[in-house]
């Protein structure tokens, strides 16, 4: 990490946000919070939004994790796959689900999907989630579908889970954040 590891003797934190954090990640600390701690009203408010965002969304987690593993394999956030991928298979996601969107990204995965180890609702969220993540906009087409495919309330929740993670991604890379018990890169 390219800067130091919060410790409570480094800057101190109001003990309710370190319990709060805590909670939320079930007792440890992971390298992302010992960041993210050095500011009080950002480690607040990420802790509380980024808890709805990941748990709190009533919309198919499967397809949430999948944008957001599509998010990490794009901006090359191994921090953040290596903490998504196990939460997809846990929401019903396949293995070869996985190994077929890392074969996906690999191309041009703003383009048209057409892997056959995902399902065509798969593939219009990795190509949504490529297209937010490498453009930061989406062809007129490709949200024309997803408006075909999902409610406004889905659309929106999938669209926060993936802008959300592309943050995170920005965070991650910048600080050259590492998933706990890694080396720095």
């Amino acid at each position: 990490m390219r800067i130091p590891a919060w410790t409570p003797e480094q800057k101190h934190q109001p003990q309710d946000l370190v319990d709060a954090i805590l909670a939320r990640r079930g007792g440890e600390l992971i390298n992302l919070d010992r960041a993210l701690l050095w500011s009080e009203p950002v480690a607040r408010g990420w802790n509380v939004y980024m808890k709805n965002v990941r748990t709190g969304l009533p919309t198919s987690r499967k397809l949430c994790e999948l944008g957001i593993c599509t998010v990490a394999l794009l901006t090359d956030a191994k921090y953040e796959y290596h903490h998504h991928a196990p939460d997809f298979l846990t929401a019903g996601g396949k293995q070869s689900e996985l190994d077929a969107l890392n074969r996906v990204v690999k191309g041009d995965a703003r383009q048209a999907v057409t892997d056959a180890d995902l399902g065509e609702v798969e593939r219009l969220v990795v190509q949504y989630a490529a297209q937010l993540t490498v453009n930061a906009k989406v062809d007129d087409t490709v949200f024309a579908a997803m408006q075909a495919r999902f409610t406004t309330t889905e659309l929106v929740e999938l669209t926060i889970a993936i802008s959300a993670y592309n943050m995170v991604a920005r965070f991650l890379g910048a600080f050259q954040i590492t998933p706990d018990g890694e080396p720095p890169r």
